[in-house]
């Protein structure tokens, strides 16, 4: 449930997507308070579809926001946003935490799409993803960080990527930028003075089988097989449209 107090704003969103019985797929559970509001869009016969809006501004310094979703066997599931994330400045000097939990049963389907997050100057966020999956499951997910408005320094931003895969951790990454993080983040070896950056996750059970390629994408970006049936973009980009340029090529291929 939604809670105010003097370290910010909780608040919870949850999404359990389960086969209908026709072929397509019911979301028996849709549920999202404060900031977190969901609202299903049209989306195929096979396939649900779900828009995060944000009804509030923030996370907001202090703030902790948890979004949930749960796929089962057979069901098909794309979630987005309506708009971009942007981390900004509270009045609570402790840091804002987004927690996202990802679960794909056996034989189902998410594509986790959201929009960019940016981090405004004097924010501090901490986003922790999770995604766990069964043996034949299959995602796609995206995640975009843009490092700074037009023309502002960043906020501290400190992001951890995990997927899990029949129990195995395939991929455990954390990158921390802005002030305050460990230096480096901006040299050469990181982000190259880059302000975006991104991760495209794909994981199929075809690429157990046959695992992609390891190949450079244009500048900045790189496609890598990772143990198991998947494999990850990673990308930096001068401006987030540009960013979102390279992952959206990459996903068209690996489809």
């Amino acid at each position: 449930m939604e809670g105010v107090n003097v370290s910010g704003v909780r608040a919870a969103a949850r999404i359990v997507a389960r086969p209908d019985g026709r072929g397509g797929t019911a979301l028996p559970v849709l549920e999202g308070d404060g900031p977190l509001a969901l609202r299903r869009t049209r989306g195929s016969a096979e396939e649900a579809r779900v828009v995060l809006v944000g009804a509030m501004s923030g996370p907001l310094g202090g703030d902790e926001f948890a979004v949930r979703a749960e796929v089962a066997g057979g069901a098909r599931l794309r979630v987005g946003s309506a708009a971009a994330t942007i981390a900004l400045p509270g009045q609570s000097k402790g840091a804002a935490r987004y927690e996202v939990r990802l679960r794909v049963d056996g034989g189902g389907e998410l594509e986790w799409l959201p929009e960019q997050l940016i981090s405004a100057r004097g924010s501090d966020l901490y986003v922790s993803t999770r995604a766990e999956l069964a043996a034949g499951a299959r995602l796609v997910l995206r995640e975009e960080q843009v490092l700074g408005r037009a023309g502002e320094e960043p906020g501290r931003l400190t992001s951890r990527l995990t997927v899990c895969v029949e129990g195995r951790t395939v991929l455990d990454q954390e990158l921390a930028c802005g002030p305050g993080a460990p230096g480096g983040w901006d040299g050469p070896a990181v982000l190259g003075g880059h302000p975006a950056v991104g991760q495209l996750v794909v994981v199929r059970p075809e690429f157990g089988a046959e695992p992609v390629a390891a190949r450079v994408l244009g500048e900045g970006a790189v496609l890598m097989p990772l143990a198991g049936p998947a494999a990850l973009v990673g990308a930096v980009a001068a401006d987030g449209l540009r960013l979102r340029r390279v992952l959206d090529d990459a996903l068209a291929a690996l489809r």
